[in-house]
């Protein structure tokens, strides 16, 4: 996936999901690792960061 596609993709799941997105990306990449699908896993990490940053900074 190239980085305009993992931000679109990133910015979809964020409207879609909500917060919640980010911890749907983090199981994602976990359970890819796991099936040793590391590549794929590699892009919903990259999705998942892509995500956090749309976030931006924690609200306390």
């Amino acid at each position: 996936m190239r980085e305009m596609e993992i931000h679109d993709y990133a910015r979809q799941l964020l409207e879609a999901h909500g917060p919640k997105a980010i911890a749907e990306a983090a199981q994602n990449a976990i359970d890819l690792e796991q099936k040793g699908e590391l590549e794929l896993a590699k892009t919903w990490r990259h999705i998942e960061d892509a995500m956090k940053m749309m976030r931006g900074p924690h609200q306390s």
